[in-house]
């Protein structure tokens, strides 16, 4: 298939975390509704339209390729992934260099209320490589985030410790385009041993 409309945009999933809330149990290895929360968001992504999908792991990445079927994805390593989410970024932006790709949609593995209707949302706000759009939630922005390839440079030199890209966003605030996904989607993350009640 040509590389045409939404062919242009990779699917960046963070799936690093340690979990250090969690008692340091990977993110990515935590099971929801009888699959890895890493299968679970590439599931999202696949059926929200993204036909390339690249995995950022860390903690626990050699278990996860080894349990998780994530075929068709292109797996990243990142060895810094303790770093915070910025590295994570940086290395998945990293992996694009060379594929053709003129936007990246970046998703988290923690939030599983986020489903391929908030994927495909977002994903349809391409236009562009100067293109810049987030997923809002009831006006509050959140993920799924489009980057156009023109931003790479500037977001991975802002992407520190935990920020990612938030602070990239901020200053270009005038330049995202907001995709409310609030009807859709629920933004909550899995971040400690409470929010694990939402996993089943």
């Amino acid at each position: 298939m040509s590389l045409n409309g939404t062919q242009e945009v990779a699917a960046i999933l963070l799936a690093a975390g340690g979990g250090r809330r969690l008692g340091g149990r990977p993110k990515a290895l935590l099971e929801h509704r009888g699959r890895l929360l890493v299968e679970h968001a590439v599931r999202s992504l696949r059926d929200g339209g993204c036909a390339r999908i690249h995995v950022v792991l860390g903690a626990g990445a050699e278990t996860v390729r080894e349990r998780a079927a994530l075929a068709g994805c292109v797996l990243v390593d990142n060895p810094a992934w303790a770093d915070g989410m910025g590295s994570s970024l940086r290395a998945g932006l990293a992996s694009l260099a060379g594929t053709g790709a003129r936007a990246a949609l970046v998703s988290l593995v923690d939030q599983p209320g986020i489903g391929p209707e908030a994927v495909a949302r977002v994903l349809a706000a391409y236009r562009s490589p100067a293109s810049l759009a987030s997923a809002t939630y009831h006006g509050k922005r959140g993920h799924p985030v489009l980057f156009g390839a023109d931003h790479w440079p500037g977001i991975a030199e802002a992407a520190v410790g935990d920020q990612g890209a938030r602070a990239y966003l901020r200053i270009h605030a005038d330049a995202v385009t907001p995709v409310e996904c609030g009807d859709v989607a629920e933004p909550y993350d899995i971040d400690t041993e409470a929010d694990l009640t939402r996993l089943r």
